[in-house]
């Protein structure tokens, strides 16, 4: 794979691609490149860097949400420098590929000790006289020193410039290639959103999901209609109530724990603050990595029906509920829920689980109940022994008396509003009926989900011939 320099010579030396750049706040960095490497006069129209507030408002108006760094002021800067470019220049290269490359970023400074981040976006097209298309990334500057924030910066710019031009058919070509000159510690990429014709025949989730595939990014975060959110605004401020499964498919047990587990976890928040309350389930990519897991249509599957059943969807890279927990708090110093069945509290009190880690089970489990966050145990019937809450699981002797503290504290917390009629319903004995052609399944899961799975032939179902 070229590397930057020469990822830059080859857009000056293509007489067909020709734009702006314009780049504001600390991102000072991609035009440089262009510049450094010769023959920039073949493809630089022309070069902004608006440091001050007062002059980018005076270029490109003051936004709504008085923010600098953000999608909206960079929406603006991709409207403005395009629209210039086709009025100023269409004439004169009628057949040319114009591009507007802008950016707006906050690198980190002797005044605060926040991560520097950034927004930046290519508004190109990928054949001459056709409707433009959009790539928009939000980055995390986690280098800790200003000058190596602006060179990463740098670099990831021409990377994406270079991605928009030659690898628009490859998915993951065009994802592994935002990084190649760059190390995981030093950018996060925490989402990217397309649109336009380029990507006509993309689906920008699964743009998303090769983020998490290659740990560019930590986690990323759908709405209720499928539409990517920035984690960190997302969660911000919220008060998260996590249910970490497959929901391959999903099922009435996956929904008896999320209403169950909302309902105790509404009595820890405060009441002008339910609003901020967000019902998360998370799927991380371990689970979907297991066989059958990752063809794409079964990973949309799970997003559009949970979406469809009216939540936000979490992918994470995150194995652990103790490293899921210190990524949410990263982002919010609200109160973190953690739903689990008793299998997995037992998972978490099994001191096999943390043999290879250097800190040992006290300090990973220690960094799982954080000053803000709660286990809700949901109980499990267990055949000839009843019904099995969290005081029942079977855990090393060794953390016998940290599970009880625990539970005196109320960071665990038994479920009681309940249904143990679903106590039974496991994923993977769904997924085998659905397979198998047995319709019991169906009395498993939500009726949205056996019609979809039916409609669309999902998770191996096959309809009948007539």
């Amino acid at each position: 794979m070229i590397n930057t320099e020469q990822k830059a010579l080859s857009i000056n030396l293509n007489n067909d691609i020709y734009g702006t750049f314009a780049e504001i706040g600390a991102g000072q960095e991609v035009a440089r490149y262009f510049f450094k490497v010769g023959g920039a006069a073949g493809t630089v129209a022309k070069t902004m860097s608006a440091y001050d507030m007062a002059v980018s408002d005076s270029i490109y108006g003051r936004g709504e949400s008085g923010r600098y760094v953000c999608e909206e002021r960079l929406q603006r800067m991709l409207n403005r420098e395009f629209s210039l470019l086709e009025n100023r220049l269409r004439q004169d290269r009628p057949s040319a590929q114009f591009f507007a490359f802008a950016n707006t970023v906050a690198a980190s400074s002797f005044k605060t000790k926040s991560t520097g981040h950034g927004w930046l976006g290519v508004r190109f097209q990928s054949k001459p006289n056709e409707l433009p298309s959009d790539v928009i990334l939000h980055v995390q500057l986690l280098d800790n020193q200003n000058y190596l924030q602006q060179e990463a910066l740098g670099i990831i710019g021409v990377d994406l410039v270079y991605a928009c031009f030659h690898y628009i058919d490859e998915s993951e070509k065009f994802i592994s290639s935002l990084m190649a000159d760059l190390s995981l510690n030093r950018i996060e990429i925490d989402m990217i959103k397309v649109k336009g014709p380029a990507f006509a025949k993309k689906d920008p989730r699964l743009l998303n999901l090769e983020l998490i595939k290659y740990n560019f990014s930590q986690a990323i975060i759908f709405d209720e209609s499928g539409q990517i959110l920035q984690p960190s605004d997302a969660l911000y401020k919220s008060h998260p109530l996590i249910l970490r499964g497959s929901f391959r498919p999903p099922t009435h047990v996956n929904f008896d724990m999320i209403k169950s587990g909302l309902d105790a976890f509404k009595k820890d928040i405060p009441k002008d603050q339910l609003d901020n309350l967000l019902v998360l389930p998370e799927i991380s990519m371990s689970k979907l990595l297991e066989p059958g897991g990752l063809e794409n249509e079964d990973f949309l599957a799970r997003v559009d029906l949970l979406s469809a059943l009216g939540h936000k969807v979490m992918i994470s890279n995150k194995n652990s509920f103790h490293d899921l927990n210190s990524y949410l708090m990263k982002f919010t110093s609200g109160n973190i829920g953690f739903v689990v069945g008793i299998y997995n509290l037992e998972a978490l009190f099994d001191e096999e689980n943390y043999k290879e880690d250097k800190y040992g089970a006290l300090k990973l489990i220690g960094t799982l109940f954080s000053r803000q966050t709660k286990v809700y145990v949901y109980p499990a019937e267990k055949k000839g022994k009843g019904i099995f809450h969290s005081a029942d699981a079977n855990i090393s002797n060794s953390l016998i008396l940290l599970r009880q503290l625990l539970i005196e504290e109320k960071r665990i917390i038994d479920l009681t509003n309940y249904h143990p009629d679903h106590f039974n319903i496991w994923s993977r004995d769904v997924i085998k009926m659905i397979e198998d052609g047995n319709n019991n399944w169906q009395d498993m899961v939500p009726q949205l989900v056996a019609d979809t799975v039916i409609e669309k032939n999902l998770f191996g179902h096959k309809n009948q011939p007539i």
